[in-house]
């Protein structure tokens, strides 16, 4: 006799689904937060590289909270670099968190023996 082929019922292919959606939906998210992240620590970058040549004691503005803020250059340029560190350890933590979801989606692909048919 020939060996009947286990196909998956309505209801797995549903969870199948649900599933790769929460993946899919998840590494999006990821994805988005990354590229964010990425523009803010370039603004950051840019206006670091300007106020370095500034002197010390110019009075330049800064957004806090929705509100500008009358301060000086040697008051807000360790407070940009920090907030710029902050930023790139933050990005780095959503890099790997965004690489080991994806492992993950490839992993749970392999167990399940699932493939993305694209239409």
């Amino acid at each position: 006799m020939a060996e009947e082929k286990q196909t998956p019922t309505p209801q797995v292919n549903k969870e199948l689904q649900v599933q790769y959606d929460t993946f899919k939906r998840t590494l999006q998210t990821l994805s988005s937060k990354i590229g964010e992240l990425e523009g803010e620590a370039e603004e950051h970058k840019l206006v670091l590289s300007t106020l370095t040549d500034v002197p010390k004691d110019r009075k330049c503005f800064r957004m806090v909270g929705g509100v500008l803020v009358e301060k000086t250059v040697g008051e807000v340029l360790p407070t940009l670099q920090t907030n710029s560190e902050g930023i790139k350890t933050v990005l780095g933590q959503l890099v790997q968190e965004y690489k080991k979801c994806d492992d993950q989606l490839r992993e749970w692909q392999t167990k399940n023996k699932v493939q993305i048919v694209k239409s």
